[in-house]
């Protein structure tokens, strides 16, 4: 009996591999008819079809409806509505790249700033945003580093990309004729910022240079500084010479004796960033002329900020001996100590005029229309804080 049971003993194990044979089996038959676990295929794309076979409108009235064609203006609001509402259920979103191509347009504007750590740009790049924004384009930043061959490379990838227009803001990289050619070639709207144009192709967003430079000296003869000292900008920058020319117009006026010995100017240079380092070595200079000056006029701000670092540093208090003025009026003026009094420029207001020149100008040309280029000049402000006050 014990023999046959050991011989028993295969044929138990033979049975007991068949049946863990026959589960494994039925499990994989179970799995292949729908409970193996499958990845998520992606969701179809939702076309016009779907939106008119939801809607139970043709599939041309919803393209005129959810592309606000120029007939969409003829059917009815409450077929737009369901269209729209179609649409939303069912998670339409129109293929911009497609649209592109057929219409030729894509609604980007390409913006070129000089240098976007400048604090210049900022509130005017805020404004061309905002207003992109509202009109529903998207803007393309690009920023040139100050660099000429920078700037060039990012305007020929800006137009390959076919971008509707272009903004840019100019510093002295657009003092070359030849570069201001270049923009004027490309048969798209462009505008520039900062730098006054007498252009038929190009539009041109400026802030009144001499009334502020007017203002900024009128200021400091009014609190009775008669012997005051001029850090001007670069000779070869348009804004330079007409801040000049206001200050000019204003000793003609009241005949304010202006001493050649105490103006220098900021060399002409392609980085605005060391203009701070130039004028604080300026006023240095302007102070071991031991020529008495009771005001100083800057440039602009940046230009204020190295004056205040050289009086500061021969022991001279602002204002208490020396009142000080720049101009522009960016984001530090106000935080430095003392607060800069300054004439301002209206940055974001010429990033809105700019950005709205080229809508327009993008809405002209979509309907056929020929527009002239447009040169608008914004007024400049006064700003009086604690850098400047009476003499005493």
């Amino acid at each position: 009996m014990g023999d046959f049971a050991l011989l028993r003993q295969p044929e138990k194990s033979l049975e007991k591999l068949q049946r863990g044979a026959m589960l494994v089996s039925n499990k994989l038959n179970r799995l292949s008819e729908g409970n193996l676990p499958r990845r998520e295929t992606k969701r179809p794309t939702v076309t016009i079809r779907d939106v008119a076979k939801t809607s139970g409108f043709s599939a041309s009235t919803v393209s005129i409806v959810l592309n606000n064609a120029p007939l969409a203006r003829y059917i009815p609001l409450p077929t737009k509505s369901r269209i729209h509402k179609a649409a939303k259920t069912l998670g339409y979103h129109p293929n911009i790249f497609a649209k592109s191509l057929r219409s030729k347009r894509n609604h980007t504007v390409g913006v070129m700033l000089f240098d976007v750590t400048d604090p210049y740009c900022t509130p005017i790049l805020r404004g061309i945003e905002n207003s992109l924004y509202q009109a529903s384009y998207l803007p393309m930043l690009t920023d040139a580093h100050n660099q000429r061959s920078r700037f060039e490379r990012y305007l020929e990838m800006l137009l390959e990309r076919r971008v509707e227009a272009l903004i840019v803001l100019a510093n002295w990289l657009f003092l070359d004729i030849n570069l201001l050619a270049d923009l004027e070639k490309p048969e798209i709207p462009t505008v520039i910022i900062g730098r006054e144009l007498q252009s038929n192709a190009t539009s041109s967003v400026i802030v009144d240079d001499e009334g502020g430079g007017y203002a900024a000296v009128a200021h400091l003869y009014t609190l009775g500084h008669r012997k005051i000292a001029f850090v001007r900008g670069p000779k070869a920058l348009s804004s330079s010479k007409n801040r000049w020319r206001g200050v000019q117009r204003f000793a003609r006026d009241t005949g304010l004796q202006l001493d050649e010995r105490l103006i220098v100017d900021l060399p002409d240079q392609l980085n605005p960033n060391i203009g701070v380092d130039d004028a604080y070595r300026m006023t240095q200079e302007l102070l071991k002329c031991k020529r008495p000056f009771t005001a100083l006029m800057a440039y602009d701000d940046m230009t204020a900020f190295g004056a205040l670092r050289a009086l500061a540093k021969a022991g001279i208090k602002v204002p208490g001996s020396c009142s000080v003025i720049g101009f522009d009026d960016v984001t530090p003026s106000a935080l430095f100590v003392p607060s800069l009094t300054t004439v301002r420029q209206p940055l974001e207001s010429m990033g809105t005029a700019a950005a709205n020149i080229v809508v327009e100008s993008i809405n002209s040309a979509a309907e056929n229309r020929t527009i002239p280029a447009m040169h608008k000049k914004l007024p400049s402000e006064l700003v009086v804080r604690e850098s400047t006050r009476a003499v005493s």
